[in-house]
């Protein structure tokens, strides 16, 4: 049975890493309840598979689909892609963005300090890693404010991590980015209030995604989360999902400014080996 619509038919929602993780899971869980979605992502021939997945997914739920497969921290094509949706929305007499969900997970793996300098963080590398996982969720939400595509009633929602208040080998980079999505989520929240658009950032656990696969010791990562984890599994993209649902509705009107942990209660819980009772 198909769930009941909870949007209206010229809302639409822009997922930025739409075509898998938390993006692709949010983008079908919010059709499904009769959000329309713009995806942004960047793949290649091999894993666009996956994206005509997701695209297959949400049209199945009655919803329309429109991907732009295009590095999303490019200013020319983001701004290229920001007024090819205000041309399609122009067509739909009310229609705006509902939900604007950052989800980019593409940043460089590097000690800061190394015996070899050329095995260190680099400047090119440190800046684009802020760039693309933190500094883009500022410069999309411009492009939507000056074009006047949200309006009262909007979401932004930010992915970050506890990686952003801890330390993982390697991890430098992207806790630095993870840090400084956190704090621009606030910023916004305190400066799109005013016009009645909330702004959270959603704290996801440890979770088994392609980006995730990328950090190296990432089966151990896995295994640490699941054996402290109080519910005794892992975060799924779908729990993000379902509360990105949730906080788009309504009576979330009020909830801004947060960081909101979405993983079971890992983040909190120090106790290795916690089952849950049958």
């Amino acid at each position: 049975m198909k769930p009941e619509k909870r949007f209206k038919p010229t809302d639409w929602a822009l997922v930025l890493g739409a075509s898998s993780g938390f993006g692709g899971a949010t983008a079908i869980e919010l059709a499904r309840y009769g959000m329309n979605i713009f995806g942004v992502h960047l793949d290649r021939q091999a894993t666009m598979p996956m994206v005509q997945e997701v695209i297959k997914e949400i049209k199945h739920a009655g919803s329309k689909a429109v991907f732009y497969n295009i590095n999303a921290a490019d200013p020319i094509k983001q701004q290229e892609t920001l007024d090819d949706i205000k041309e399609r929305l122009a067509e739909e007499h009310g229609a705006s963005i509902k939900v604007l969900l950052h989800s980019l997970a593409f940043g460089t793996l590097k000690p800061f300090i190394a015996k070899k300098p050329e095995d260190e963080m680099s400047r090119a590398q440190m800046e684009m890693t802020l760039d693309v996982m933190a500094h883009s969720l500022v410069y999309w939400t411009q492009g939507l404010m000056q074009r006047h595509l949200m309006k009262k009633g909007g979401r932004v929602f930010s992915m970050t991590s506890s990686g952003g208040h801890s330390i993982i080998p390697n991890y430098g980079a992207v806790s630095a980015a993870k840090a400084a999505l956190e704090s621009h989520s606030r910023q916004l929240a305190m400066e799109l209030g005013p016009y009645g658009i909330t702004v959270n950032a959603l704290m996801a656990g440890v979770t088994d995604t392609p980006a995730l696969r990328k950090i190296p010791n990432s089966d151990k990562m896995l295994a640490v989360a699941r054996a402290k984890n109080p519910f005794g599994r892992l975060t799924e993209p779908e729990d993000i999902a379902k509360l990105v649902v949730l906080l788009s509705e309504e009576g979330a009107g009020f909830v801004s400014g947060n960081t909101i942990g979405v993983d079971g209660g890992e983040d909190v819980s120090q106790y290795i080996g916690q089952k849950p009772l049958e």
